[in-house]
């Protein structure tokens, strides 16, 4: 069983963790989010959710005891449990934020929709440095999980905070596999010491970690190949092939074994492993 994360972390010297308050089935304990930096000038990585009292209570209470303000706030990705909690920052912890400015990547999806008019959301560019007291920031763009998703490399500590891409339990979902293996690469290229993730508790054995969410991935393609290559002529919907690969599904389970599957064969396709003939998959020779 994961151990149980406090509302507020000194994890380091330079980092406090400020759980989200926002537990469920996918944001696992709640989000983390943390505040970066030694000075009186700091920045936060992750908003948590909307209307979640108990969030901005922890938050303004760890910046009024540090006398520390914000003057960025990173978001890694669109999705609610980390980006919609801007408003209520700016609107509750005003006396905190000031000239504070909010950063993400731009989506070629979705509109952020729960940030003020006011507010405009700033576009992180890839390999970007935020220099504030006691802690140097790069930003990598790691898609995947979503398209806008970005990861932070802290150069003090070698670390990385991973948003969605990795988690501290159980495996991340994600939008482009192709993508995402692209970015778990780049993550494992990057060699770092400890990875804060979005949800769950800190990763003090990233490359085990990252090769293990490489493997997981790399074991379903295996199936997948493997099916198709025993049947070189034969055309596969996504369901005929969770049929041949998953054994005693639930009913339940059926539609999500094919989204899966999907998401392998959509990264196949962009490797030029597999063709697609109205609608059916077959095995490129």
């Amino acid at each position: 069983m994961a151990a149980v994360i406090p509302a507020v972390t000194r994890i380091s010297s330079r980092i406090i963790r400020v759980l989200g308050c926002n537990p469920g089935p996918m944001t696992l304990q709640g989000t983390n989010t943390y505040i970066v930096g030694t000075g009186k000038r700091r920045v936060l990585i992750d908003t948590g959710d909307a209307d979640v009292p108990q969030y901005i209570h922890y938050l303004k209470t760890v910046l009024d005891e540090e006398e520390i303000h914000l003057d960025h706030i990173l978001v890694s990705h669109w999705h609610h449990d980390h980006l919609d909690g801007v408003s209520d920052i700016f609107s509750q912890v005003s006396e905190r934020t000031g000239i504070c400015k909010v950063w993400k990547f731009p989506s070629q999806k979705v509109q952020a929709t729960n940030v003020p008019d006011n507010l405009p959301l700033h576009s992180l560019e890839d390999k970007q440095v935020f220099e504030i007291e006691g802690a140097t920031l790069q930003v990598l763009l790691a898609p995947g999980h979503t398209d806008d998703h970005a990861i932070f490399h802290l150069q003090e500590e070698d670390a990385i905070f991973s948003g969605d891409c990795i988690l501290g339990e159980g495996t991340a979902v994600f939008e482009d596999l192709y993508d995402y293996m692209n970015s778990l690469n780049l993550i494992l290229g990057l060699d770092p010491k400890i990875i804060y993730p979005g949800h769950g508790n800190i990763i003090k054995s990233p490359q085990e970690k990252i090769q293990f969410y490489i493997q997981h991935r790399l074991e379903r393609e295996k199936q997948i190949m493997e099916v198709l290559n025993q049947n070189p002529k034969k055309q596969f919907t996504e369901e005929t092939l969770v049929e041949e690969i998953y054994t005693d599904l639930s009913p339940k389970l059926i539609a999500a074994a094919c989204r899966n599957v999907n998401h392998h064969l959509m990264k196949l396709l962009k490797e030029e492993s597999v063709k697609l003939v109205d609608k059916k998959w077959q095995i490129k020779c």
